[in-house]
């Protein structure tokens, strides 16, 4: 298809318009292609072709608008940091319509009336993170938001002392709806509207309960299923979000907003890769209970149309439903079945996570090479990158004898793990590098990047290095807020 014969459909105007504001993005200056994503063309029937022209440019620069695109910023409230804004809302992000079911964004296209003291603007840098991760965590099998492409340009904005270029990304999602969403509805107090909120979400994410009874109970017992299964991933990959406010948790069981992020580089179980959250909140750790908290949040947002008993009583499941998911995907991880324990393994797992911490391995590293090992009697591919062998030694003892009581061999593992321990992950200095060659003019590490992103279990003699343990300067380094 054609960019000129794509048709987009706005469903959100329904709401009265204290909900949204229609307005026209603000281009920016000398736009400039950096990348775009054939998979996502594909999830929209996009020819390829036609990522290549000046149109598609102008259209995520927001000076081309498609058939039946009325632009919009929604608002939204939430709890930032555990405290609690009545207003928030898009305050750089504006929805251009819907495709295939799936809404299209651009985050970094101006002011909009939710902008509050921002100017509106995303820089090259948090443009990039959110462009290649959103499909690394795709590749990975973790729900996410996509990105169609990436813009760059002569705009600049004033961020941590220092200007830097403006970019935008066409960001897709089948729903932008989040916990802050029912906040903000929430406090007009209208049963009717806040229904109207549930129905609008319950189309988009969970169409099998349309006509059900109790529908919006069951939607929120969807979600609270939903969320203890995309914690588990992230906890099993090592990844932190960094800063799961409620006005970034989504109803959809996604994740979304990559601002500070990270994939662990050694392991660390109370890692922050956010230096703005100096208590630790949502520290690697303490995520599966952040996203408990996000949904009892939800829960009181709720109370008007559902029974918040049921819900809190619901609540109940998620950290077991978090920890089976969470064990299940660990075992993977480790070639072994959770099922023939009768705890899931989760002494092995639990000694594996002491151990690492102990010597300072790299985390996902150690899934890669575990899953290449070969001999007992032989790990230096594995100790030889820790700066501290013993606790791992002594974790490998008792492995073997899990593995032994299993009956798995070294092949057997290896079919399992293969599948589960991706060669690359996109590490932040990974990320770093190609940010730097962007801020000069070269995009070709972004697209390099990409391909590794989206297909992390090949082979890629080129970037090998990429493979290997961070360098210990840029292991886990903390993140900024500002974007």
């Amino acid at each position: 298809m054609k960019l000129n014969e794509i048709k987009l459909e706005v469903d959100y105007f329904k709401f009265d318009e204290k909900f949204y504001q229609k307005l026209k993005p603000t281009p920016l200056q000398n736009p400039k292609l950096i990348s775009f994503n054939l998979q996502a063309c594909d999830l929209i029937g996009l020819d390829y072709q036609e990522c290549e022209t000046q149109d598609f440019i102008d259209f995520i620069n927001g000076s081309k608008t498609l058939e039946g695109s009325v632009p919009y910023s929604m608002a939204y409230a939430g709890h930032q940091f555990g405290y609690f804004v009545p207003q928030l809302g898009d305050g750089r992000a504006i929805n251009l319509g819907a495709v295939n079911k799936w809404h299209l964004q651009t985050k970094g296209s101006g002011l909009t009336r939710y902008s509050r003291s921002g100017d509106g603007r995303a820089v090259l840098r948090s443009s990039i993170r959110e462009y290649l991760m959103s499909e690394a965590m795709f590749a990975l099998g973790i729900p996410t938001t996509r990105a169609l492409g990436i813009i760059d340009s002569d705009s600049f904005a004033h961020r941590d002392w220092e200007e830097e270029s403006c970019s935008i990304v066409l960001r897709m999602s089948p729903s932008w709806i989040r916990v802050g969403t029912f906040e903000f509805f929430a406090r007009f107090k209208d049963k009717e509207t806040i229904a109207q909120l549930a129905d609008y979400v319950i189309k988009q994410s969970y169409p099998h309960l349309e006509d059900e009874q109790n529908r919006y109970e069951k939607m929120f017992y969807s979600l609270v299923d939903k969320s203890a299964e995309l914690l588990a991933l992230w906890q099993t990959y090592g990844f932190q979000h960094g800063v799961m406010n409620t006005d970034n948790f989504s109803m959809a069981g996604l994740t979304i907003d990559y601002g500070p992020y990270a994939f662990m580089d050694y392991f660390e179980k109370n890692a922050i890769c956010n230096h703005t959250d100096a208590e630790g909140r949502y520290s690697y750790n303490n995520q599966p209970y952040v996203a408990r908290w996000n949904l009892l949040v939800l829960a009181d947002a709720l109370k008007t149309i559902c029974d918040e008993d049921k819900l809190k009583s619901y609540m109940k499941t998620f950290l077991p439903q978090h920890e089976k998911v969470y064990l299940d995907m660990m075992n993977k991880r480790l070639g072994l079945d959770a099922s023939k324990s009768g705890n899931g393994n989760l002494n092995l797992i639990l000694e594996l996570l002491g151990s690492l911490e102990s010597s300072k391995m790299d985390y996902n590293v150690f899934f890669y090479r575990l899953t290449n090992l070969k001999s007992f009697d032989d790990l230096s591919s594995i100790l030889d990158i820790a700066v501290f062998q013993e606790p791992l030694k002594n974790w490998f003892e008792s492995y073997e004898k899990v593995c032994h009581e299993q009956k798995t061999t070294f092949e057997t593992r290896f079919e399992v793990m293969k599948k589960v321990n991706p060669k690359y992950i996109l590490k932040n200095y990974i990320i770093q590098e190609a940010i730097e060659k962007a801020h000069e003019g070269d995009y070709s590490a972004v697209s390099d990047l990409l391909k590794i992103a989206q297909n992390p279990f090949d082979e890629y003699p080129s970037f090998e290095r990429y493979a290997q343990p961070t360098p210990m300067k840029f292991a886990n380094i903390q993140l900024s807020c500002s974007s």
